[in-house]
């Protein structure tokens, strides 16, 4: 099968030349979803709810071809692909969590179709713990669809900005938060450290994350 055309607005402008490589509908969430690192087709599939197939398999391979994510088999006894983000990919972080900020206030509440990951919500978060002054380390994440792991930091280094599950050692703080705080957090109506102050958040840890969450 030959490659899909590649299309183009054909503008010579900077924002047309940026939506012809990450304009077509799921590529910003796929980016979403490596930022957390490599992962397997079938893991983007199920955290991509809607998504087909066919669509997914076309993203990837347009992705690959604009220079924004690789592909690699893993050693065995893995021996699967998977993607992962390029510096040049890595380098929409900005540009999501600029998108997530802007987009905040089109939540609501959510509608009963909604699908949800609680990994959905380590950007908005990332934000959020950025604006309680956490520092740069590691925030472990507990809400009731699950547990994830955030850097509320730069991810200088290209590691993962985020991922599935605790944190891998001791994280700089452990933050809880039911669905509604969450969201409220996630909207941008509600701070941190607002949240916990009235206890609608829990936090424990000793690290600069925890301890800027306890000021009052």
């Amino acid at each position: 099968m030959s490659p899909r055309p590649r299309r183009s607005y054909d503008q010579y402008c900077s924002a047309a030349r940026a939506l012809d490589a990450v304009g077509d509908r799921w590529t910003l969430l796929i980016v979403r979803e490596l930022l957390a690192g490599p992962r397997r087709y079938t893991d983007l599939h199920a955290d991509l709810p809607g998504v087909s197939t066919d669509v997914l398999a076309s993203r990837l391979k347009d992705m690959e071809r604009e220079g924004l994510t690789t592909r690699r088999r893993l050693p065995p006894p893995a021996a699967a692909y998977v993607y992962e983000l390029t510096e040049r990919g890595a380098g929409l972080l900005p540009v999501l969590e600029a998108l997530g900020a802007w987009g905040a206030a089109e939540l609501g509440e959510r509608r009963p179709t909604d699908a949800v990951r609680a990994h959905w919500a380590a950007l908005p978060l990332r934000r959020a713990l950025r604006r309680a002054g956490a520092g740069e380390g590691t925030v472990e994440v507990r809400l009731e669809e699950g547990t994830f792991h955030v850097r509320a930091g730069d991810a200088e280094d290209g590691g993962p900005v985020y991922g599935d599950g605790p944190a891998p050692g001791e994280p700089d703080a452990r933050l809880t938060l039911d669905a509604g705080t969450c969201a409220a957090v996630c909207r941008g109506e509600l701070g941190l450290r607002r949240a916990v102050r009235e206890g609608r958040a829990g936090v424990t840890g000793e690290g600069t994350a925890a301890k800027a969450l306890r000021e009052p």
